[in-house]
């Protein structure tokens, strides 16, 4: 068997458990310092109910809400906490799988009472912690994921033959992994609406995996970040220096998945030029922030206005490859061990520990 476990509101759950003062509030966590300005990156579930939810603009959300508690996100807080949740669970000495910041999966196989087990971790967790975790049991990391998410907050759901139909019929489509995007609505547009449904119709597709737990891995077509202003914008630094940040927060998710790029993608959107979009394809893939930005400014040179205003921006990565290696060029490889180590600090104490001097002018915008 298979505990999925799922940590409930993570970033806004760490908050409450730290400041006393946010528990039991309406509370979110934003991307940026400035509350207004600003995307929902976490809601406590008090937030929830009210109807706020993640990737919803702050400004949105505060009309919601008005008296809603603010916290502006702090990474490396959030992954230290992952990390002690982690090393926990590594205590019981069973095959563990890091699916995610917020998220754990322990292979179970051969325990005779695996929701003694799960019982067990939510209570260290949160005496350890003063956070609640949900967990899910079943024979496959499908199954057990779902089964995470049917009883949040704090809940613990074991499914087994004895009443996956019954679980099934009660679960819609879009709560099973990797139905919440075009192929879950090209499903629902068929007629399938529970996780039944789909069941009857492909009853294979739930038994991925069966016993083990290797996510299913497939290479993404693109990496995308983008952004839109508080307000236009039309000094050329300052729309430089958030492609540079946009570029840098690709170039992360690239190295991340040992991915490389030949096919950048600039896009723009203001008042004077509607949305401008052009990419550049190179010979020699990358996964280099700063090679990513240079790319980019060849695109922005192509446009006939020279400093147009400018409300929104986009970065993206395509025609994606594994990175090859290792590098034979002396000044390729210092490169390459530099924004590895650039990596690594601010993996270990959180994104946004060194970033480019540029990314500052956007600050200083704000």
């Amino acid at each position: 068997m298979i505990l999925h476990i799922d940590m409930d509101a993570f970033f806004a759950s760490i908050e409450q458990a730290i400041n006393p003062r946010l528990k039991n509030k309406p509370l979110i966590v934003g991307s940026r310092g400035s509350k207004m300005h600003t995307v929902v990156c976490a809601a406590s579930y008090q937030a929830k109910a009210l109807g706020i939810h993640s990737g919803m603009p702050s400004r949105d959300a505060f009309v919601i809400c008005p008296s809603l508690e603010f916290v502006a996100a702090d990474q490396g807080k959030y992954i230290w906490t992952s990390e002690q949740i982690f090393e926990l669970l590594k205590e019981y000495g069973l095959p563990l799988n890091y699916a995610s910041i917020d998220e754990f999966q322990l292979d179970a196989s051969g325990i005779k009472n695996p929701v003694s087990l799960g019982k067990k971790a939510k209570e260290q967790i949160y005496a350890n912690f003063n956070i609640t975790a949900s967990v899910g049991i079943a024979k496959n990391w499908l199954l057990a994921k779902l089964a995470s998410k049917l009883n949040k907050p704090d809940g613990l759901t074991l499914i087994d033959d004895s009443n996956l139909e019954q679980t099934l019929k009660k679960a819609s489509l879009n709560k099973l992994c990797g139905m919440g995007g075009k192929t879950g609505q090209m499903l629902m547009d068929q007629g399938l609406k529970t996780c039944w449904d789909l069941y009857l119709k492909m009853p294979g597709f739930f038994e991925q995996n069966p016993g083990k737990f290797e996510e299913i891995n497939q290479k993404p077509k693109s990496i995308s970040h983008s952004y839109t202003l508080p307000r236009v914008e039309n000094n050329p630094q300052v729309i430089k220096a958030w492609i540079r940040l946009l570029s840098e927060m690709v170039g992360v998710r690239l190295r991340e998945q040992n991915l490389a790029s030949n096919t950048v993608h600039l896009w723009l959107s203001g008042p004077e030029i509607g949305g401008f979009g052009a990419q550049k394809t190179a010979q020699i893939a990358t996964n280099d922030s700063y090679e990513v930005y240079l790319r980019c400014l060849k695109i922005m040179a192509r446009m006939p206005q020279k400093a147009p205003k400018i409300r929104a921006l986009g970065v993206s990565a395509s025609q994606l490859t594994l990175q090859d290696g290792p590098f034979l060029l002396i000044e390729e490889k210092r490169r390459e061990a530099l924004i590895r180590a650039f990596d690594r600090i601010n993996s270990r104490f959180g994104e946004g520990s060194i970033y480019p001097a540029q990314v500052t002018v956007t600050h200083s915008k704000k």
